[in-house]
């Protein structure tokens, strides 16, 4: 008599009663005279991605560096920040105030002169120090290309408190600002205030404005730039926050751009950030060159 063979679940005969035979998809094979496979150009090393959206009451373009505005910098002033002289000086604690201010316009210098006035010895290092020129000002000094910025003592600016000031190091502007619960901007040069961020506006020949918002970067000093051993926005050491750009420097963009533009940077931002897991879904089961990079990492971190 003979016996049925036995089958285990998971074999072949399976197909004999109905189920479907289950085939791996065939390899493809590669011709030897078709093209190699297409390889995902590396992105140049100092790429950015932007967010442009038109204003909604002026004749205006906004052209916004999201690569910057989305990455972790931070002020590190007083935390490893090297300053902006010819070479490493992070024990002088001067970050990018070794050189002073310049004012951007009289309403610029006029609340600096202001605020300058307000200080207490306890918040000031260098509080009622005169300059040598009787009747100069205490506060404010001619370039010798005639701007105006801040006066400069021992080799830096009027307001910066030096390392073991007992009202504390670093900007005596800045201090008091926190200590009357203010925002800074409000009693700082624009220079300082705006510093890491940079408003440009371009017009061309039809009369419409371009506003770019977009870091700080060593050309923006001029020739001098050149000369810096270190600048921040350059340096991974400085991408160490623990939230975006837009959101620690939330009240420098407000001022900067306004409300309304501002509430549409953000709608656009969320908007982004929303889109950002699903596209990189599809780019994962997409073939390796036709896949889409989203969010660039800032080209700090791509150097680390």
């Amino acid at each position: 008599m003979s016996q049925r063979p036995r089958h285990d679940a998971g074999s072949r005969a399976g197909s004999a009663v109905g189920t479907p035979e289950r085939k791996d998809p065939p390899v493809p094979v590669r011709d030897r005279h078709d093209p190699p496979p297409r390889r995902p150009a590396a992105a140049p090393a100092d790429a950015h991605e932007w967010v442009s959206f038109a204003d909604p009451d002026e004749d205006r373009t906004w052209l916004f560096d999201v690569t910057f505005l989305e990455s972790p910098w931070t002020c590190i002033f007083g935390r490893g920040c090297q300053g902006v002289l010819t070479g490493p000086a992070a024990e002088r604690n001067q970050g990018c105030c070794s050189y002073g201010a310049h004012f951007t316009d009289d309403d610029d210098l006029r609340r600096v002169e202001r605020a300058a006035a307000a200080l207490t010895p306890e918040q000031w290092q260098f509080h009622g120090r005169r300059p040598r020129t009787p009747g100069a000002s205490p506060v404010v000094r001619t370039t010798r290309s005639g701007q105006q910025a801040t006066r400069l003592v021992d080799g830096a600016c009027v307001f910066l408190n030096r390392p073991g000031f007992p009202g504390g190091s670093g900007c005596a502007l800045h201090l008091a600002a926190i200590q009357r619960g203010v925002a800074p901007l409000a009693l700082k040069p624009d220079v300082c205030w705006q510093l890491p961020l940079r408003r440009e506006d371009h017009r061309d020949d039809a009369g419409h404005v371009t506003t770019v918002v977009r870091q700080w970067d060593r050309r923006d000093w001029g020739a001098g730039g050149a000369d810096f051993h270190w600048w921040c926005t350059e340096s991974p050491d400085a991408f160490v926050g623990d939230r975006p750009v837009h959101q620690e420097l939330r009240d420098e963009l407000l001022a900067l751009v306004g409300e309304p533009v501002h509430a549409l940077l953000r709608a656009a931002l969320d908007a982004r950030a929303a889109t950002e897991p699903a596209t990189r879904t599809r780019a994962r089961s997409q073939p390796r060159s036709d896949r889409t990079v989203v969010a660039l990492p800032h080209p700090a971190l791509r150097r680390r």
